[in-house]
């Protein structure tokens, strides 16, 4: 168990997650005592000001790491909370760096999911001025550096497309056939208790809310996710069902409809078909990896000859835009297992890969379980991320989107490759905050961006799906009050 002692305790959260970027799931505590024998190490971060000027003092294990710095007087609420909370999170990782020099952290002392929304809001000084802070202030490495600015350069186009009355929409489903052993998502698994059906009813009723709030407060749909879960654990007559009444309510999916078919033994030709003809023009089949043992081990019900006659399905149903999803740092596999992965892959030919980097959440059962699985070390994971990258380099993709979770392996990243004009916008919309966002169904997030002001408001539906039911009129009430 560790422990925080610090007399700035609004911080805490965030010296917590700089400190997890070194020893993961490990329990964190806030102390008074700078010493306690009932913990194992306690950082001692002291942050003391005086006028516009202050002192910072970070110690551990007999490491200390000294700081000082001053604001204008005049700085704004915001500058001053935003500049605290960096040189404390700065004088932490630099302590960290000191008691454990052999910890890979690519991303330097960078915690946040969004890294690119970082460099993009640096670039306004221009863009070697945004790679100079990565490298010098955060301690980012030149290849993650240069990752974030090209994907950067992708996204510029359609971040600046964006018009202020343009909105996307998010539909989830939180079910899936099996649970894997990795997934935390709050997604529940089909069984005879039937609660897909109301579930879907109550969808409906979401959904009727929010295209009478777009159309009373004109707003156009941009793009529509459909997610999960797993959305194509739905039947063909469900699927019907469900985006003939989204196409009725809101007249457009906009210029990019995507449904995840990502499981491959949910998805048969009738499904495809019924995708297809209701205007969804992009689709994900998910195989995370083309080794049938790891399959069997985190829990799936198919094989890779199921991912390879899928995918033959997809095209024949007439698909041109098709991402598959693989993850780096799965129990028991190797680098090899990646490359063998790619290469199936590859011949293939995706229009889009994510290669995602596995992160262990505390509710999955990896966690739970985790002492039953061997993992592979940072080394191998970031050298397993490569070996995808390389993957989407030779189908001719370039990275347009990534973003970062807690506990992920080797503290890396996970990436969204596509071939140029293949990128799906809700992925980029989404991730860097670009557009509103409106959605439907349990665990989803609705979001309000408000461009000119530099502020973005969130609106949470209930996680689990007798909650979101039971409290759905409620729900709508505060939809229609967030975009009023």
């Amino acid at each position: 168990m560790i422990g925080i002692s610090t007399n700035r305790t609004e911080y805490r959260n965030d010296i917590a997650e700089e400190i997890r970027l070194f020893l993961g799931l490990t329990e964190i505590v806030l102390t008074e005592e700078a010493n306690s024998d009932s913990l194992e190490t306690v950082f001692d971060l002291q942050m003391e000001r005086n006028g516009s000027r202050y002192e910072l003092r970070a110690t551990a294990g007999g490491v200390f790491v000294q700081d000082s710095f001053e604001l204008p007087n005049d700085a704004s609420a915001l500058l001053v909370k935003k500049i605290e909370k960096r040189r404390l999170k700065l004088a932490c990782y630099q302590l960290l760096k000191q008691l454990y020099p052999d910890v890979s952290t690519p991303w330097g002392s960078l915690t946040g999911i969004r890294p690119t929304k970082l460099f993009r809001e640096l670039s306004s000084d221009g863009e070697e001025s945004a790679r100079r802070v990565f490298r010098e202030t955060f301690d980012v490495s030149p290849e993650k550096t240069v990752l974030a600015a090209s994907i950067c350069a992708v996204q510029k186009p359609y971040i600046e497309s964006v018009r202020p009355n343009e909105i996307d929409l998010y539909v989830g489903i939180p079910f899936c056939k099996t649970k894997c052993l990795y997934c935390s998502f709050p997604s529940e698994v089909l069984s005879k208790n039937d609660r897909l059906t109301p579930y879907l009813h109550a969808l409906q009723a979401d959904i009727a809310c929010g295209a009478e709030i777009a159309e009373t407060q004109g707003l156009t749909v941009r793009s529509l996710y459909i997610g999960g879960g797993t959305p194509s654990v739905l039947s063909a007559a469900q699927l019907d069902e469900l985006l003939s009444f989204l196409l009725e309510r809101y007249a457009s999916f906009g210029t990019e409809c995507t449904v995840e078919a990502g499981r491959p033994d949910t998805i048969d030709r009738e499904k495809l078909d019924t995708l297809k003809r209701l205007g969804v023009t992009r689709v994900s089949v998910n195989p995370q990896t083309m080794n049938d043992e790891t399959l069997r081990r985190v829990g799936r019900t198919h094989t890779a000859a199921d991912i390879v006659e899928t995918y033959r399905l997809v095209r024949e149903a007439g698909f041109d835009s098709v991402n598959m999803d693989l993850i780096a740092g799965l129990p028991g596999e190797t680098p090899d297992d990646m490359r063998r992965t790619c290469a199936e892959i590859e011949k293939l030919a995706p229009d889009c890969l994510t290669v995602h980097s596995l992160a262990i959440k505390r509710s999955s059962r990896l966690k739970t379980e985790g002492t039953e699985f061997t993992l592979p070390d940072a080394a191998a994971a970031e050298e397993m991320t490569r070996i995808g990258a390389a993957c989407a380099e030779n189908l001719g993709m370039r990275a347009y989107y990534m973003y970062r979770q807690k506990y992920m392996s080797g503290n890396l990243e996970n990436v969204g490759y596509a071939l140029p004009g293949k990128e799906c916008v809700y992925n980029i919309d989404m991730m860097e905050e670009t557009a509103s966002i409106l959605s439907h169904g349990a665990g989803t997030m609705t979001k309000r961006v408000f461009g000119g002001e530099n502020r973005i408001e969130r609106l949470p539906s209930p996680k689990d799906v007798p909650t979101y039911t039971a409290k759905l009129e409620l729900l709508c009430e505060r939809k229609r009050a967030f975009f009023s």
